[in-house]
């Protein structure tokens, strides 16, 4: 027994010594943890999109958006510590700006490709394969999603069943469009050729010499009943101001051409808009928009989940490029994109 008492004692002294520099090594791991959590990410911009730059003075990111711990700066300098390096399309495909490939690339740093344009626009990205870790698009499906807008629900007073949004008076325009990019080759032109034969139309914008200001453009629109909302380009998820600014937050119910209607259903409440596809012709439509405005208890259906949602929309660049630190800490730190035309042109 007496010779069994200093294996005992060592025994105890072994476990005491491994229990304490388990605890120390535990506290400096959760105190990296911590100061990780804590630390500022550092967004860089490493070119301006459509070179129309913004003002980044303060902390932007906190001040504008409430959202703290996040540096977005457009000072190429900072390369060598950004967390995420973002670059938008537009820039390298017109070779206005190029990526920084003679850069040695810190081994923690993320590469983000951004693009909010269909893929007509993106041309050929076959040459990017392997250099992207993330996207930013307006598809639901990218690393960071950034729609054109969103319905966000409306705190509604504890006494009133329903929001306070008023419908706008309307006039006597049935239907109104803007458009200053006009093609008689996209499809757009053509179901508006075919529209205005059977129902006034009014037509704003720079194609026909009647440009809108932002002063404007929303009491203009919202004093017609309709709005073309017809997008330029038909992709998954591409659903841009023309429905949430122009129709929307003007108050006009929108006729859409775009993707299908479920994918709209996916994104906008489904009784808020009317889709070109669901008539066999453009005729049909006409005679339906003509019968709606006639009808108040009808029209006023489509204004209906107004009474719960309200309309956000993304329009600064910088807000868009601050939701990056939001969901940076979920995002998969491995990816990288080896396909990105066939995820970005699909």
């Amino acid at each position: 027994m007496a010779a069994s008492m200093p294996l005992f004692l060592s025994g105890i002294m072994i476990f005491s010594i491994s229990l304490y520099l388990l605890h120390k090594r535990l506290q400096a791991e959760i105190g990296t943890t911590h100061q990780h959590q804590l630390r500022n990410l550092t967004i860089l911009l490493w070119h301006w999109p459509f070179s129309r730059p913004y003002s980044l003075e303060g902390d932007v990111c906190s001040d504008e958006y409430g959202i703290p711990g996040c540096l977005l700066s457009d000072n190429t300098s900072l390369y060598p510590q950004a967390d995420v390096v973002v670059f938008h399309h537009h820039e390298l495909r017109t070779g206005r700006s190029a990526l920084p490939l003679h850069l040695p690339r810190p081994a923690s740093q993320r590469w983000l490709w951004l693009s909010l344009e269909p893929p007509v626009n993106n041309g050929n990205l076959t040459q990017y394969k392997g250099l992207f870790n993330w996207t930013m698009s307006y598809r639901a499906d990218a690393d960071v999603p950034m729609p054109y807008g969103k319905t966000v629900e409306v705190l509604v007073p504890p006494n009133s069943n329903s929001s306070s949004y008023v419908i706008p008076k309307k006039g006597a325009c049935l239907a109104s469009w803007v458009v200053s990019n006009y093609s008689p080759d996209h499809a757009r032109s053509q179901v508006y050729q075919s529209l205005r034969k059977y129902i006034p139309i009014e037509v704003y914008g720079h194609w026909l010499k009647r440009p809108l200001t932002d002063q404007s453009l929303i009491p203009t629109i919202g004093r017609c009943n309709f709005y073309l909302a017809f997008e330029n380009s038909v992709a998954i998820d591409y659903i841009t101001e023309k429905l949430w600014r122009n129709a929307y937050q003007a108050g006009a119910v929108p006729v859409v051409l775009g993707p299908s209607r479920s994918n709209y259903e996916a994104l906008v409440p489904s009784g808020s808009f009317i889709h070109v596809s669901d008539f066999s012709s453009t005729e049909q439509l006409a005679a339906f928009l003509q019968q709606l405005a006639t009808d108040r208890g009808r029209y006023e259906a489509y204004f209906k989940w107004r009474q719960t949602h309200e309309i956000k929309t993304y329009t600064d660049w910088r807000e868009r490029l601050c939701n990056i630190c939001i969901i940076y800490h979920r995002l998969p730190a491995k990816k990288v994109y080896y396909d990105l035309d066939g995820w970005a042109n699909r």
